[in-house]
């Protein structure tokens, strides 16, 4: 059992995900980090000398910190923020912790730097299907702040190139359709996010994205949803916000909720 102030790897990547997850802060010392260069999904890194520089934009959220090992980096840290009246937990275990419960880690490598304001995204305007699953994913599992930018197709790689931005869901590009898969399931590969969750979402995301929507029950709905968010809207940012709610209401079903039926017992209620 997590002791005072800590909170198991488990029941953190439960909360990663959801539109009220913590903020999560990597205090790894360089040196350590260096030997597993990997972030814990939705974490950033953060220098733990620096911590009360970040009061200001951390209160009112709750903030899980990561260390190597759970102990006094991270503990410090925790005693620290709460002086400040910031909630605050450390993962039991620290980075071994999670590393030895077989959870998720994205290579630094492979994720955009975050610079003031987060990062930057850009791909094709009007978006439907892809073009909204792939910044939920983004936003839930790799940078709470980014940005997407929508462009006309030709100019979606100059864009990138000008305004130092990261291009996906289009001819060319690494983050894009890959053989049978769609870009959503080129994001899972590349950020090693290839949970049972998400992958259960990423089938009815291609089906729906790829015009096969007989191989997943899902698909149909979502297709007519996503139709219907962009004749709702002609602004291409404001279709985005409103429709991250249906990609948070589908990943909690395929998180907990396949097994249940319109007359299940259950109330569907859970962390």
């Amino acid at each position: 059992m997590p002791g005072l102030n800590q909170i198991s790897p488990e029941h953190l990547m439960r909360r990663i995900g959801l539109p009220d997850a913590p903020v999560v802060l990597d205090l790894c010392l360089d040196d350590d980090f260096q030997l597993d260069p990997r972030l814990i999904p939705s974490s950033r890194r953060a220098d733990h000398r620096h911590l009360a520089d970040l009061v200001p934009e951390l209160a009112g959220q709750s903030v899980i910190l990561i260390c190597q090992k759970g102990k006094k980096i991270s503990q410090g840290g925790v005693a620290l923020l709460r002086s400040y009246g910031v909630a605050a937990e450390a993962l039991e275990g620290g980075q071994q912790g999670w590393v030895a419960a077989g959870l998720p880690l994205v290579p630094l490598a492979a994720r955009p730097g975050i610079a003031t304001g987060g990062t930057l995204w850009v791909t094709r305007a009007r978006p439907k299907i892809d073009r909204i699953a792939c910044p939920w994913l983004i936003r839930r599992f790799l940078d709470r702040d980014a940005r997407f930018l929508f462009v006309p197709t030709a100019e979606v790689t100059a864009v990138a190139e000008r305004f130092d931005a990261v291009p996906f869901d289009v001819d060319g590009v690494d983050l894009s359709h890959h053989g049978a898969g769609c870009s959503f399931d080129r994001m899972l590969e590349v950020f090693g996010l290839n949970t049972g969750p998400l992958a259960r979402l990423a089938d009815v995301i291609r089906a729906a994205d790829t015009g096969m929507p007989d191989a997943s029950p899902q698909a149909a709905g979502l297709l007519a949803a996503s139709v219907g968010f962009s004749r709702m809207y002609r602004d291409d940012t404001q279709q985005l916000e409103a429709a991250l709610p249906l990609y948070d209401a589908l990943y909690r079903w395929a998180r907990d909720g396949v097994q249940e039926t319109h007359d299940s017992l259950s109330d569907g209620r859970g962390a």
